[in-house]
């Protein structure tokens, strides 16, 4: 039998970092997941070199049927404590646009830092470790939990789940962190496919599919959808706009401006695009055709990419002629429909193309302030819970900050546990034959 002060269960981003602050704090710390290899996700994030962070980081750049939760985190570890660390660790990073932090060289730079923190506070870590069963406390808020792993049976008074979501199961992804919610009783929102590329029927999808590969910087905006019964309804029919780069694939639209939008878009909402923002397309056509004696096409290629203006123009036989012949009616309806082109996709590419899952563990059975959930002595941390940051760093830096705030909440010796204002009875259940 092996005893812990806390047994953090997921090595990914949330869990290898709240290991490495709960040990440095003097805390007996096991960390253990059932992959051979720790950090999957961090390691082919941003292209293999990380989008750790964003400067500017704040709850609007975060997604929850509670949008204030994240607050608390957030203000506790700020994007300035991670770089600072990045930068006690001798690694080189460099900025994009719109705050967005990178390493230089590989996001091996940050797993290795994680490690490091580990080894500082002499965490214990298991890999590869399967957990058969967890069972919990049998009286409120004391004792130890008693985890059924491969490795043997684990005690400890504190759990730490950091298993993250659905998202790329060629990495490991699984349901586990739900699993324990539900064996405890705590609520979830329904997870979902979140920073995804979306997808269209293939026959009306035919006039686009050629131009897959095509990228170009748009204005995008949905509606949100929210299930909440007691949301706000004019919070529900707000629109969200990002102005990013659109990608055009073989099945449907990618790219930041479609992954931006996708966390808020739901099954038959339509999509509004302005594929030439900035421009004024119809006063542009117009004055070509007082002027010109050139194809629709050849005029509209000026203005936006050719590869799109053919497509667009082949689609209507009024327009595949000399501009000058074309009616005014003709070129601004053709205006119009580039600069407010309205679709509604049929759905996602899904968890396997999916950066994150949106949904989770419901913040209403968790404590802001230290991540403790309604059932004592059980964390949910990172992706699994119902906090989904928007492109950019932001879901990272809710990782950062979520393992944080659990790490400075926990208890070590085995003594003086405090119970979170949310405290119910426990529930001892076990949870049977499930690997992490």
């Amino acid at each position: 039998m092996h005893k812990f002060d806390v047994v953090v269960i997921g090595a990914g981003a949330a869990g290898l970092f709240c290991a490495g602050v709960a040990g440095q704090r003097g805390l007996k710390v096991l960390l253990l997941d059932h992959n051979e290899k720790v950090a999957e996700k961090i390691r082919i994030s941003g292209g293999g070199r990380c989008n750790f962070t964003n400067r500017e980081v704040g709850p609007a750049n975060f997604l929850s049927e509670n949008p204030h939760f994240c607050r608390s985190a957030l203000s506790r570890y700020t994007p300035q404590d991670f770089i600072e660390l990045l930068q006690r660790h001798g690694i080189p990073f460099h900025e994009k646009h719109k705050g967005q932090l990178f390493c230089d060289r590989s996001a091996e730079d940050v797993i290795n830092l994680l490690l490091a923190e580990c080894a500082a506070g002499q965490v214990t870590r298991w890999q590869p470790c399967s957990i058969k069963s967890i069972m919990g406390p049998e009286q409120k808020g004391t004792g130890d939990y008693k985890i059924e792993s491969n490795r043997g049976l684990i005690k400890a008074p504190q759990v730490v789940i950091a298993t993250g979501g659905l998202s790329i199961p060629k990495i490991g992804a699984t349901d586990f962190g739900y699993h324990i919610a539900r064996q405890f009783g705590l609520r979830l929102v329904e997870p979902r496919a979140a920073l995804v590329p979306l997808t269209f029927d293939a026959d009306a999808w035919t006039p686009y599919s050629r131009l897959a590969g095509l990228s170009l910087p748009v204005q995008i905006e949905t509606t949100p959808f929210n299930h909440r019964q007691d949301a706000n309804p004019r919070q529900r029919q707000k629109a969200v706009f990002f102005a990013e780069d659109l990608l055009f694939t073989h099945r449907g639209l990618s790219g930041p401006a479609v992954l931006q939008v996708s966390s808020f878009w739901r099954e038959g909402q339509p999509l509004r695009i302005n594929l030439a923002p900035g421009l004024d397309l119809s006063t542009m056509l117009l004055r070509a055709k007082a002027t010109s004696k050139k194809l629709i096409a050849n005029e509209l290629a000026a203005l936006v990419p050719s590869r799109l203006a053919d497509a667009w123009v082949s689609q209507d036989s009024a327009l595949q002629r000399p501009i000058s012949d074309a009616t005014d009616k003709s070129l601004l309806t053709l205006a119009r429909h580039l600069a407010d082109w309205t679709l509604t996709p049929t759905g996602t590419e899904g968890y396997k193309k999916a950066e994150v899952t949106g949904g989770g563990i419901d913040t209403r059975d968790l404590s802001s302030q230290t991540m403790e959930s309604r059932q004592p002595g059980l964390y949910f941390i990172g992706e699994v819970v119902d906090v989904t940051g928007w492109l950019g760093g932001y879901n990272f830096q809710w990782a950062w900050a979520s393992a944080f705030t659990c790490a400075q909440a926990l208890v070590g010796n085995h003594t003086g546990r405090q119970e979170t204002d949310i405290g119910i009875s426990t529930v001892s259940q076990t949870f049977s034959e499930t690997s992490l």
